[in-house]
């Protein structure tokens, strides 16, 4: 049973991040189901999904000249970095430190959407940016 799923107040109102957003957790809930033997496949494709997302909300924060870029884009990277260290080790055989990461970043989305996103969607919807959806992998 799926304990990751989409939830309506993940909606911030900015078509193309919910849409993003909604791909993200379709995702990690796919990761979280699939078997061991799959493992490795499944994360790959999640971190390249995710790399897409971070650099699509990236173009947005630089394009609209939203004022805590720094902050957002900061905990992007970290929290890529630490997927990228999370691999390597399931690569040597460490899925269940994989698992771990899946149930950690359900709470940290939830989160970061939440504040760090509903800040960004707010600031486009304020300030009119064309905030178009890019091709996210």
């Amino acid at each position: 049973m799926s304990l990751i799923h989409w939830k309506p107040e993940f909606e911030l109102g900015l078509a193309p991040m919910d849409d993003t957003h909604r791909e993200f957790i379709d995702r990690l809930d796919r990761l979280d189901q699939c078997p061991d033997a799959d493992f490795l496949s499944e994360l790959d494709a999640f971190i390249e999904h995710t790399r897409h997302h971070f650099e699509q909300e990236w173009d947005w924060m630089r394009g609209s000249m939203f004022p805590p870029l720094n902050c957002h884009h900061s905990e992007h990277d970290n929290v890529l970095d630490l997927m990228l260290q999370v691999r390597a080790d399931v690569a040597r055989g460490d899925i269940p430190l994989g698992r771990t990461l899946v149930k950690e970043l359900l709470p940290w989305f939830e989160n970061h959407a939440a504040t760090m996103d509903t800040a960004l969607a707010s600031w486009i919807g304020q300030t009119g940016y064309p905030a178009e959806a890019r091709k996210v992998a």
